[in-house]
């Protein structure tokens, strides 16, 4: 009997960024779900509909993606893995237009952001989309050709439209983290990394303490983000990746002396660390 292809589902449209990481995580045979938020994601794998999702959690030059830890936050989900896709933004057109017609650019405001030197350049509108690789789409239903989108060369080719400008963005060694969301988690790699939430006491030292539980044992932190609470003014939840699987005795030993500490703690999920750089 013939194994059906895993569903992953991913916030934008086909050609999207985020579709790229898919193929990357999982390979050719997978079947891409687009979704158009990143709830949706969550949701879809929350029910079954899919079998993982995959989600941008930061980006080398714009930083976190903050709509994604607060999700991770509120739901029952995994990171069971993450992936570095080169983020290579080209502006994309109609057949016959061309680069000096342009007067509206639409795209993720991500995408604009990180290639604001060149659209100031152009002296362009910029209109803010939901997708980098929707707003190609935006583009092409339009027909305009003094409209054009920023997204990858993919995206050119999925929607038959021109390139009309390559590497455009701000800084040319831009990448981006993508996490894959499961029920479950990974086993031990040999490489892995843990991810965390917690809080503690709004107290001097207290965080200090905390993060000393993995310094006395030579766990090395490879990022820490701070998010509101929502419940109380200037209090803060923390997100914490370390070195190790939360299987191995010190990963372990640490967790549980910060259950003892926290005011709240939740793992997120052990896995692979991914690959800086193509």
């Amino acid at each position: 009997m013939e194994e059906k292809p895993l569903k992953v589902a991913f916030q934008g449209e086909m050609g999207a960024y985020s579709e790229v990481a898919v193929y990357k995580c999982f390979g050719a045979e997978v079947q891409p779900v687009p979704c158009k938020s990143f709830q949706e994601v969550f949701s879809r794998v929350d029910s079954g509909i899919v079998d993982y999702g995959v989600l941008p959690i930061e980006n080398s030059i714009e930083g976190s993606v903050n709509q994604v830890y607060d999700l991770l936050l509120t739901h029952n989900l995994m990171i069971c893995g993450e992936v570095v896709v080169k983020v290579e933004h080209c502006l994309i057109g109609n057949p016959n237009s061309s680069l000096n017609q342009v007067k509206r650019v639409y795209s993720h405001p991500q995408a604009l952001a990180q290639c604001s030197d060149f659209l100031e350049r152009l002296e362009c509108e910029i209109i803010p989309t939901y997708d980098t690789a929707g707003s190609v789409q935006i583009v092409k239903e339009r027909g305009l050709m003094d409209e054009a989108a920023i997204a990858s060369e993919r995206a050119a080719e999925i929607y038959g439209m021109k390139i009309l400008a390559r590497d455009i963005s701000n800084y040319p060694d831009n990448y981006t983290r993508f996490v894959t969301i499961s029920k479950i988690d990974a086993p031990p790699s040999g490489n892995d990394k843990t991810s965390i939430i917690f809080s503690v006491a709004h107290a001097p030292g207290t965080l200090y303490n905390a993060l000393g539980i993995f310094a006395k044992r030579g766990i090395n932190l490879t990022k820490i983000e701070s998010r509101p609470t929502r419940k109380k003014p200037w209090e803060y939840i923390f997100y914490l990746d370390f070195e190790g699987h939360r299987s191995e005795p010190k990963c372990a030993e640490a967790l549980k002396e910060l259950q003892a500490k926290a005011l709240f703690l939740k793992i997120l999920g052990s896995f692979p660390k991914a690959v800086v750089c193509e």
